[in-house]
């Protein structure tokens, strides 16, 4: 155990009080996640634990305060402060130094991957024309492979952006759905159209669909196509199967990219049908020129009750292959 002393400055009292939270909410946060105790009196701070947990703390606390200064701190933005990849660094003595993470501008402002395996994933999509992004729910696979597409697109290195997904979920079919096939495939997309909206704005977003500069589809209107000069996302893989990620996969032509996405804890296809995600990383997972990314609960960045939520899970299908 060791003790590490902070002097936080400016001692300005509402910064102190925005960093330190209601009632200290976001210190014990912090001591929470790190395994650390903290104690302070006005802006000095006292950090305890073990050395690496200690450096991470000091670490964060010098970032969150530098944050006071144009912004009121929320428990979510502290947890995403925690779960950048400077922390994890300093939680892990052994990783060494990587080159400047890769970052992409958008209309609303900037996107860098939170955490280590965000961080390489971004770098994969960059340095590999087929990609797979595997993990639970709130790890950004989705979000940060639309990131990646909309700045191709706005550096001119492809033509278009192709969003694709298995109209598949929860034994659903097309056909108890109203509407055209356009209408019936729309809440399957819906994940893919709100993280366009984020990035470049709904008005716009309409105006490139309309030009048909981004396709959003099910993925059964890609049979007998070729992709060039394309940014194409495969989301939901889990739910696609042997034969229809097969035929996604053949589908990807010069100076394309494609971003498989999806969760093998989460298939919706009838128990018959084994998912085609789970088949296709067992056969090209020695294949040259294809990238992958395992996320875990680590990863997630969204509400902290989702990390724990998807722990308990997995602690108990842990716990039951092993009573089988």
């Amino acid at each position: 155990m060791i003790s590490k002393e902070l002097s936080l400055t400016p001692a300005d009292n509402a910064r102190l009080s925005n960093f330190c939270g209601h009632l200290d909410t976001h210190l014990r946060q912090i001591e929470h996640r790190l395994q650390v105790e903290i104690a302070n009196r006005g802006n000095l701070f006292k950090v305890t634990g073990q050395e690496h947990p200690v450096k991470a703390a000091c670490a964060v606390m010098q970032k969150l305060f530098e944050s006071t200064e144009k912004e009121q701190l929320t428990s979510e933005l502290i947890h995403l402060a925690m779960q950048d990849s400077t922390i994890d660094d300093l939680l892990d003595p052994k990783l060494t130094e990587e080159p400047p993470p890769v970052s992409i501008k958008t209309k609303y402002g900037l996107i860098k991957g939170r955490g280590k395996n965000q961080q390489e994933y971004l770098k994969k999509i960059v340095l590999h024309d087929i990609n797979f992004g595997v993990g639970p729910a709130g790890t950004g696979k989705t979000f940060l492979a639309v990131a990646c597409a909309v700045d191709a697109l706005q550096n001119e290195k492809v033509r278009k952006i192709i969003l694709v997904r298995p109209a598949v979920e929860a034994g659903e079919k097309l056909g108890f759905l109203p509407g055209d096939m356009a209408q019936k495939v729309d809440p399957y997309l819906r994940p893919l159209y709100d993280a366009l909206y984020d990035m470049l704005g709904l008005e716009r977003v309409e105006k490139m669909i309309d030009k048909g500069i981004i396709e959003v589809a099910p993925l059964a209107f890609m049979r007998g196509r070729t992709l060039n000069d394309a940014f194409i996302i495969l989301d939901e893989a889990q739910n696609t199967t042997i034969e229809q990620i097969k035929m996604f996969l053949t589908r990807v032509g010069f100076g394309s990219t494609a971003v498989v996405t999806g969760d093998v804890t989460q298939i919706d296809l009838p128990s018959e049908k084994m998912s085609g995600l789970r088949h296709v990383l067992e056969v090209l997972k020695h294949v040259e020129g294809i990238s992958f990314t395992f996320f875990t609960s680590r990863d997630v960045v969204r509400h902290p009750l989702v990390q724990r939520i998807v722990n308990a899970y997995e602690a108990y299908e842990k716990k039951s292959q092993t009573t089988l």
